[in-house]
């Protein structure tokens, strides 16, 4: 049956396609990659995901990737369609937004001046990315977070929730959001797609330690 729906699909909220950046020291003639992430995924629906992985493996890095705040040596990021790197600097975050957990801003990397750039197909952010945010356990902070997630998976948005569990609480935080997850280990991304395979798999069991289930 020939109808909109079939002809015009509604694109992925968020599609990964061949990511890569690396970083590279020493002289130009004899640089030397020091790290490297990769990714490839795709999160066509509403949801709230879970990332997590060790310190240094390349959590930071992707959610700068996919809001535009890094620049990718291969791949694209697309946001409902839209080439988020394609998009003016001062408009990306109305297509994906990186909450840091120290608030600091980030200054958006750019191969063209914004004038050659595309305007943002959307008034407001379709990806939210929470980097570690704090929750704490003694005025009701977790359950308000847990309710704003929620609230904006309801309205149609993707949440990314990247957390490095340090205590039992974290865990069941995990447990309790998130519909998918994200492991990122040595600049890798492998896709989980609920907490009894995010548990199962043997790197993610390494990580976790005691506060694996």
């Amino acid at each position: 049956m020939n109808d909109a729906a079939s002809i015009n699909p509604t694109p992925p909220l968020l599609q990964v396609e061949g990511l890569a950046r690396h970083y590279r020291r020493g002289p130009p003639l004899a640089r030397r990659t020091t790290f490297s992430l990769q990714a490839d995924f795709r999160l066509d629906a509403p949801a709230v995901i879970g990332v997590l992985g060790p310190n240094g493996s390349g959590k930071t890095t992707l959610f700068e990737l996919v809001t535009g705040s890094n620049l990718p040596d291969a791949g694209r990021v697309l946001v409902r369609g839209q080439d988020i790197h394609g998009v003016r600097t001062k408009e990306r975050d109305r297509l994906a937004i990186h909450y840091h957990q120290s608030y600091q801003l980030r200054r958006f990397q750019r191969r063209k001046p914004d004038w050659m750039l595309d305007a943002a197909a959307s008034d407001a952010p379709w990806v939210h990315l929470f980097d570690e945010p704090q929750f704490n356990t003694q005025d009701g902070y977790i359950g308000f977070m847990l309710d704003f997630f929620r609230q904006l998976r309801s309205e149609g948005r993707l949440v990314l929730l990247c957390l490095h569990p340090n205590e039992r609480f974290h865990v069941e935080i995990l447990r309790e959001i998130c519909e998918g997850f994200l492991f990122v280990h040595q600049g890798s991304v492998t896709p989980l797609p609920d907490f009894e395979h995010l548990v199962a798999e043997p790197r993610v069991r390494q990580y976790l330690g005691a506060l694996a289930p």
